[in-house]
């Protein structure tokens, strides 16, 4: 395949990259923190915390002081035993300012029993922890948990029990609908972070990493013996292949539907090229809406910055250095939400909405998501590959591409979990591939803001029984360079949703709609818009291999010819959230 030339460059960067992801960099590092504990600390490692059917979580205690009953911060980790520096900073934070911090190793990761199973075990250890740490003599009765990604699910699945000691929490880079954000956006499989995450990161219960390539070592057909062709045997990655729709394996996961089980108010971070980023905003938007309590409902804040998955560590997320605004003090932010929510502390300040405004690079406080003065603008596709707000006029126009399921569209930037592909990138890489149509604006003659949510309807036929498409929003800018900002997929088959799949006709016109999830960016005079759209985005999303067979049991191919239409009558286009200045 033609795309290895191109992944392999990454390989050697990515097993490092790997390891270091692995071990916690997912987090805000709180580098304030690395100096010593108070001198009252009083420690107890590995503490052992009995589940309701009986097995033993090893857990630490950090105690401001041996005497007085305290507010606890909790973290429920996979990736680590708290011995590493970044998780002693999260002690030191919390012991410095007055609360007990528990650190606990979920079930089946380095010293506590049980077997890991990602997600479901959660939401019952999650609960019984929290009551353990009420009961304590030294408790308070009040836990407020925090943490990024994994450490972020945890949170949001113990809080399904409405366990009275669970105050307040701050997930950061947290899914929201397990089957839409973490194994199947758009109904295609997320095959590199579930390959890398989900095979690669139980190769053994103390998070020690093999030496599987896990960009071009996952070229494998079929995908239902992966785990198998680099060395695995992972109970839970077959089940995710067996659920390729959404059914009742993932209902329980869907956090975003089950807001009305939830009481607990969530300062919820994400960033712009988080893989996580479409649930950051709908948990805060269902929370605000549906959730169990009027303080849980009022008690919503949510901030997304310029970042990755790994939050808040550097200005710079894949070529673009966002300047020293990028970075905000996640301690004070955490201290003040906490303080206010377990010590009577004043409200927190600002607006319940904070967000990076890429381009001009400055944080904004708003109010409402969408935002207030939203004007939901359509951007139409033209048959001179022009994109423009002009309708389409003419009685038939396509345009039309092929796309080969062995020569895949690779992977460059996006919200992704990978270290060297996540981002914004320059997209020359793929100018000179002909299985990419692109539509360009002309340049902007003013400052234009694009903040919001974003889609497009593309209107479509293939040859095959099933396939995907996928729209990618770029910036371009005078020199010609450009930088992706947002894209999306959806896979043919669950075109009218995503819990029963319907093959489509070759031939015929379907409409389709992408979810491009959200952005904020502000167009500099001159810069152009640009939509990308294609079939594929490889590794990061596993190949349709368009013969409308059973997901990942097949490895048989075909070369599907698309067909882009762009009339009056099937008018494509992306719809634009633009802020008027």
């Amino acid at each position: 395949m033609k795309f290895w030339i191109f992944a392999r460059v990454a390989v050697a960067v990515l097993v490092s990259a790997f390891i270091s992801a692995s071990t916690g960099a997912f987090a805000q590092s709180f580098s304030n923190y690395d100096g010593d504990f108070p001198e009252s600390v009083s420690i107890s490692y590995h503490q052992k915390v009995e589940m309701r059917d009986g097995v033993v979580l090893a857990t630490d205690v950090y105690l401001p002081n041996k005497k007085g009953k305290f507010p606890t911060l909790l973290v429920r980790d996979i990736y680590s035993n708290g011995s590493s520096k970044i998780r002693q900073r999260y002690a030191k934070f919390a012991t410095n300012n007055g609360y007990a911090f528990v650190f606990q190793s979920v079930r089946g990761r380095y010293d506590s029993e049980g077997e890991w199973y990602p997600y479901f075990q959660e939401i019952e250890d999650g609960d019984d922890t929290l009551t353990w740490i009420a009961e304590q003599s030294w408790s308070d009765g009040q836990v407020g948990m925090f943490g990024s990604s994994y450490l972020a699910s945890v949170q949001w699945l113990a809080a399904l029990n409405k366990n009275p000691a669970l105050v307040a929490i701050a997930p950061a880079m947290s899914p929201g609908n397990y089957y839409r954000d973490v194994a199947y956006p758009g109904g295609a499989f997320s095959l590199l972070s579930r390959a890398r995450w989900g095979i690669g990161l139980v190769g053994s219960r103390t998070n020690m990493s093999f030496p599987v390539d896990w960009i071009g070592g996952i070229d494998h057909l079929p995908l239902y013996t992966l785990a198998e062709s680099v060395g695995f045997n992972v109970k839970h990655f077959q089940d995710w292949l067996d659920h390729p729709s959404y059914d009742d394996y993932w209902a329980p996961l869907n956090l975003e539907a089950r807001a009305p089980e939830m009481a607990v108010p969530a300062l919820n971070i994400g960033g712009w090229y988080d893989v996580f980023l479409r649930s950051t905003i709908g948990s805060y938007q269902t929370m605000k809406r549906e959730a169990a309590s009027e303080t849980a409902r009022n008690g919503q804040r949510m901030i997304i910055g310029p970042w990755p998955h790994g939050w808040n560590v550097s200005s710079k997320t894949g070529d673009t250095d966002f300047g020293p605004n990028a970075l905000i003090n996640a301690e004070e932010i955490f201290l003040e939400w906490f303080d206010y929510w377990m010590k009577d502390g004043p409200a927190p300040s600002g607006s319940p909405i904070k967000i990076f405004v890429m381009g001009e690079n400055v944080w904004r406080e708003e109010e409402v998501w969408p935002l207030a003065n939203t004007q939901f603008t359509p951007f139409y596709l033209h048959a001179d590959q022009t994109l423009s707000p002009d309708v389409p006029t003419q009685k038939d126009s396509t345009l039309k591409y092929r796309y080969d399921p062995s020569d895949p569209v690779p992977t460059l930037g996006g919200n992704i979990m990978e270290t060297t592909l996540r981002g914004p990138y320059d997209q020359a890489p793929l100018d000179a591939r002909k299985d990419v149509l692109r539509f360009e604006s002309a340049p902007f003659e003013k400052p234009t803001e694009i903040t919001g949510p974003i889609s497009a309807e593309i209107y479509a036929a293939s040859s095959a029984k099933d396939t995907d498409f996928m729209a990618k929003l770029v910036v371009v800018r005078p020199d010609g360079t450009s930088s992706n900002l947002v894209d999306g997929v959806i896979r043919a088959r669950y075109r009218d949703g995503f819990d029963e799949p319907h093959l489509i006709d070759p031939g015929t016109v379907y409409k389709y709609t992408i979810d491009m999830w959200a952005t904020s960016y502000l167009l500099a005079p001159g810069e152009k818009l640009r939509l990308d759209v294609t079939s594929s985005n490889y590794p990061r999303l596993a190949r349709n291999l368009n013969t409308g067979g059973e997901f990942a049991k097949t490895s048989k191919m075909k070369i599907a010819r698309q067909t882009i239409h762009m009339s009056e009558a099937s008018p494509s286009k992306v719809i634009l959230p633009i802020i008027p200045r």
